[in-house]
This record gives C-alpha cells, structure tokens and sequence, in this order.
C-alpha cells in the first residue's frame, strides 16, 4: 500500500493536518496523480544536488503530462494544464526548491503516520504541535522564493533595456553620420522626435527598474530582521542545549539555504544595479559584459545587436582579390577578444572564427556553404581569406566522404557506395574509378553540368533541400535509390517483373524525383515508363508515399489503374510505402470527402523508345471523367477535381 493511501484512510483530524501541507507550491492533485512515482523518488538527495533535482523537475512534468493525455474529463484535463504550466514558472529555475518541497511534504506525511501507527497520543499531540515550526519554515520558503523571482524579473526588465539603448545607440549613430545638409529637413525633424521618444521611455524604464530594486531591497532587509536573524539565534541556542546533551542538532541545512538564495539575490541586484546605473550616450554596442548562460554548466555568453560588418582594406584601398572572386567566395573572419583578471594578474585573451562567408540573399547560401566546405576540408590555416585565389583540387576519396557528412548532417543518412560511385561518375565520367582522381572547385561548384544550366553542387544542394522537406522519411528507409542514370536504370529494370519500379532524382530539373517502372508488351517487348519529375512546389500538396499509393494512368481509354507494383528489386510496393502512407480520413465529416489523385496520360506510341508519362495532364474530355468518377469515386456523386493539382 502506498504512502499516499494510508494518509487517505486516516481520521478527519489528521487529514486536516494534510491538507495543509498542500498549496500551490505543490497541489495535491499532482499528489494524487502521481502518488506512487511521487514516492519512488529520492527527493531528499535532489536538495542538495541540483543536477538531479533538474532531472526529476523534468521527469514530473513528463509524468504529469502522461497522465493529464490519459485523463478522460475534462476538466480535470484544464486543471492539470493549469498546473504543468504553473510548475514551469515557479520552479525551472530553481528546481532544488521543487525538491525542498516534495521532501518537505512526504517527510510531514510520514511523519503522521509515524504517529498514529505507534498509537502514542500523547507523542502525536506534541508532532502535531510541531506543525507550527513547518508553519513557519514553509513562511520562509515562500518568502525567500518572492524574493528571487522578483530579482530575476528585475534583470529580464534591465536586459529589455539594454535592447533599447541598443536600438537607440544604433539610431543615434546612423543620424549623426547625414549630411550637414540633410540636418535641417523634415525627415531629419521627424527622426530627431523619434529618438527622443526613445530616450524618455528609457529613462522610464530605467527609473521603473531602479524603484523594483528598491523594493527587493526592502524585502530582504525585513525578511532577515524579522524571520532569518530569529531563526539564526534559535538555532545557536539549540546548538548550546545539543552541546550538553540535549536532543541532536538538526535544520542547519535549511537555515543555510535561505542564506545562501538571499545573497545570491542581493549580488544580482548589485549586478543588475551597476548595468542599469551606467551613463547614456555611451555607446558600447562593441563591448558587453558577459553572462552566465547556463548555471549548470558555467557557460559565459553574450549578445551583440546592430553590428556593422566593417571590411579591411589593403594598402591601396581596395579588397583583395577584387574583381576576380564571386561574393560567395569573399572570405571573412570574426575576431574574438576578452580580457580576464584573476588575483591581480590581467589575461588578455584573443582568437578568430573560421572562415566565413557574407550574403545578402538567401538564394546565395548553397555557394557560400559551398565554399566553406571546400576551406575547411583543404586547408586548416586559420586565416587564409585569400584562399579561393588560387583554390586547390580534391582528390575524390576527400570530396565523397564530405558529401556523404551532408546527407547524414542534414537528412538523416549518408551515402552508400553504389551512390558515391553514381555522382562519381556524374562529376567526372569514367575518371571516378581512380579514387585519387582530382576535382577543381571551378568544377564543383561554378562550371554547368554539359547540357545543363546548373553545377554540379546546386543540383546536389537542390536535392538535399527536397530531401529535408519533402522525403525524409522515404529516403530514410532507403527507398531511394537516387543518383542512378537513365541508361542504368533500364539495365536495372529490364529483367525485372512488369509493375517494378525505382526512385530517382532528376538530372534535368533541380530538385526534382521521378519514377520509372517497367512494362512487358504481349510480343515480350520491354517498355520504360517515367512520370514527369516531382517538385517541392507538387510535392507541397501531395506527400510522395501519397503519390505511389494513388497514381493512375490511363491509356487509350482503359479503366485507369496504378502501374506501380514492386520497388526494385522485388519489394511490394505497398509493403514498403504502407507506414509511410497518410491515414484515411474519417467517414464521419458534414462534407463529402475529395482526394487529390496524380494522373498520367499515356497515348498509343509505337516507338519503342521509352515513354515519358507526364502529370498532371490537360482537363479531360467529359466521357473520360465520367468513366473516373465511376471507378474512382464510388460512393460520392461528385469530385473536388478530375484532374490532379
């Protein structure tokens, strides 16, 4: 029997004495929910061990979650809600206090069942006595608890300030560099009124912070006067009596606790006091004082807002290089300096970033990432930026493990061999099979793929990107064979069963997949189908495991049918696709239900070259449409369209 049920079976006078140990602190309802994990837990050790007490806040709010999905009323549903995110404000940052209270609570719960279970009245009358001193013990918790929320809502106000003065001091700068004739204009009137409207809200907020300081203060001076000095001076004179043999000496740890939180809380505001105190029209947006991001792992971190990106110039004014490299060629680097002081010796410490790449539009981030793969993989000089004046070749084993890290990195899965092999052979021909074969970086990523209007590097990017969005889950299950060529697929296909077909990705249209399946003619003629490539703009509207399970063709008239069967080799088509697939929707709906269904056309062609199904085709004649709608949509009188997209 759990802890939990015994105090549910005690006496009406007792559970008066449980009901008090429960507010919003710590509601019974999470009490009751969760009695049995509740009771498993080591909350006494997670008091003075913030890492773990970090790590059961977490696991009680998942556990709360659990409980609050199962939950079938639901109002007890919203209440539970109500409290998940009450438990996230209070105790996120301060997770041992959650602890504290658990503890607390669980040690008063056996505590009363201590009592009764020896049937010790007269012991009872006294522990009951005692729920005074916990009275007064869960006063200071509370109090101390405001204290350090409201000096952690003081330093979220002066952060919000020190966005302000920034945006002001950017402001500030960009006016005073117009022109001498530009400072008696309207606009330069209109721009001077707005920065003084900032520079009053900021002296507002400034002096709004400074009187919650004074407020904070306030309360600290009177919770030390009159609750942590009394209790420091019980403590020593229990000290004396445990020190004559008088009951064991217990609460210091407590009583440290609340000493502790109040110092660190008057040290932020000292902290927080000396920012916000700090004279306007400095502008400093070059220099910050850091701050401790994470107290669990002591990292420093600062942020920076309005930085101008000023470029060095060489001796005769210009950049280097200029003229002759693209823009996502131009490398950059970013110099970090700090300086420490530690017992009177003064470090001053400096390092740079890697190389990096300016743009101003996204459409140039597939070149700069580019270059930033081909830096990091050929050189590790830390500030060569004039590296792509003279870029060198890779060698092939280099160039394939990098860009098989981007499909991992970035979709999940690298690359096989045999898919290595294939952009092998589409970047160099029949050069690939040496592993030492060389690759120029004009040949990676500026010079056109023969007879396209695309680089090798855009095309593999575009395919990344379709990946990312669109076939994650396909291409992790490695469904995709990919990089294969027409030619081989159809000597993949040809001796394969009719209906068996394979995924690649186009070589004429950037980001695009296709499918191509193959067909048995009546004299043994084999025949190649492919459907017209498939595009983040279509694939936006219908999820490509959709497309296999739905695609139609039709032919000279014939009832249409789905031509897709097996995936190479010899998987069914919907043994492969079916988890992948989207559930059907519910019969039960105020309209009648549509579906979005590709289609091809695929007239008489008495060419035996291989067939290219386009999708979606023109409007369909009414005879058409008639003989689809009676297949298709047997149990609707209508449909949303007769066509797909």
């Amino acid at each position: 029997m759990t802890q939990w049920k015994q105090i549910q079976q005690l006496e009406m006078r007792l559970l008066e004495h449980v009901d008090y140990l429960y507010d919003d602190n710590f509601p019974m309802d999470i009490r009751q929910s969760l009695a049995g994990w509740i009771e498993s837990q080591d909350w006494d050790s997670a008091v003075n061990d913030e890492s773990m007490a970090s790590v059961l806040f977490t696991n009680l709010l998942s556990q709360l979650e659990n409980v609050r999905m199962q939950e079938q009323n639901f109002l007890q549903r919203h209440n539970m809600k109500i409290i998940h995110q009450q438990l996230q404000r209070k105790y996120t940052s301060n997770t041992t206090a959650m602890a504290r209270v658990i503890s607390t609570c669980l040690r008063e719960e056996r505590r009363i069942l201590s009592s009764v279970s020896t049937q010790e009245q007269g012991a009872l009358e006294q522990s009951l006595q005692n729920s005074v001193a916990f009275k007064r013990q869960k006063s200071m918790d509370n109090r101390v608890g405001i204290i350090r929320g409201s000096v952690q809502l003081v330093d979220q106000a002066v952060k919000y300030i020190e966005d302000m003065q920034d945006d002001f001091d950017f402001c500030y700068k960009t006016l005073q560099s117009r022109e001498a004739s530009d400072r008696s204009s309207e606009r330069m009137k209109q721009e001077v009124t707005r920065l003084q409207e900032m520079l009053n809200r900021l002296d507002f907020k400034r002096k709004e912070v400074l009187s919650k300081m004074d407020v904070v203060i306030k309360e600290v001076d009177d919770l030390v006067t009159s609750q942590l000095s009394p209790e420091l001076q019980d403590w020593k004179r229990r000290q004396q009596i445990a020190g004559i043999g008088g009951p064991m000496l217990t609460g210091l740890e407590q009583l440290q606790s609340w000493f502790t939180v109040t110092a660190q809380s008057l040290f932020q505001v000292k902290t927080t006091f000396d920012k916000v105190s700090r004279q306007f029209f400095i502008l400093t947006n070059n220099t910050k004082v850091m701050d401790i991001e994470d107290y669990s792992n002591g990292c420093l971190s600062v942020e920076f807002r309005h930085l101008q990106l000023k470029e060095k110039k060489y001796i005769n004014g210009t950049k280097g290089n200029e003229g002759l490299l693209s823009v996502t060629e131009e490398l950059h680097s970013l110099s970090f300096e700090a300086c420490f002081t530690v017992q009177g010796l003064t470090v001053d410490l400096e390092t740079c970033s890697l190389p990096l790449v300016v743009i101003s539009n996204v459409s140039q981030l597939p070149g700069g990432w580019a270059s930033v793969m081909w830096y990091n993989l050929l050189t590790d000089e830390p500030r060569n930026l004039a590296f792509f004046g003279n870029p060198p070749r890779a060698s092939w084993t280099q160039l394939s493990e990098v860009l098989s890290w981007q499909f991992s990195t970035f979709a999940g899965q690298g690359l096989n061999k045999d898919q290595l092999s294939m952009l092998g052979e589409k970047l160099l021909g029949q050069l690939a099979s040496c592993s030492d074969c060389q690759v120029s970086w004009s040949k990676f990523a500026k010079e056109n793929i023969p007879g396209k209007p695309f680089s090798f590097w855009m095309w593999l990017d575009s395919i990344l990107e379709l990946i990312k969005k669109h076939l994650l889950p396909v291409w992790n299950e490695n469904y995709i064979m990919g990089f294969v060529s027409k030619e081989m697929e159809r000597v993949l296909l040809k001796d394969r069963e009719p209906g068996t077909f394979l995924l690649r990705f186009s070589e004429s249209h950037l980001g695009g997949i296709t499918f191509t399946w193959v067909e048995h003619s009546e004299n043994g003629e084999v025949k190649f189908n492919s459907v017209e490539p498939y595009t983040k703009n279509r694939l936006s509207a219908l999820p490509f495991a959709d497309i296999i399970r739905d695609y139609k063709v039709i032919s000279d008239g014939v009832v249409p049918e789905n031509p897709l069967k097996f995936l190479y080799p010899d998987i069914p088509k919907d043994e492969a696709f079916g988890r992948l697939y989207n559930s059907q929707p519910s019969k039960v709906h105020p309209y009648i239900p549509s579906t979005l269904i590709p289609i091809s056309e695929m007239r008489s062609n008495s060419s035996s070259t291989p067939r290219s199904c386009q999708s979606p085709e023109p409007p369909m004649t009414p005879g058409e449409f008639d003989m689809l709608s009676e297949h298709l949509c047997i149990d609707i009188d209508t449909m949303s369209s007769p066509y797909s997209e």
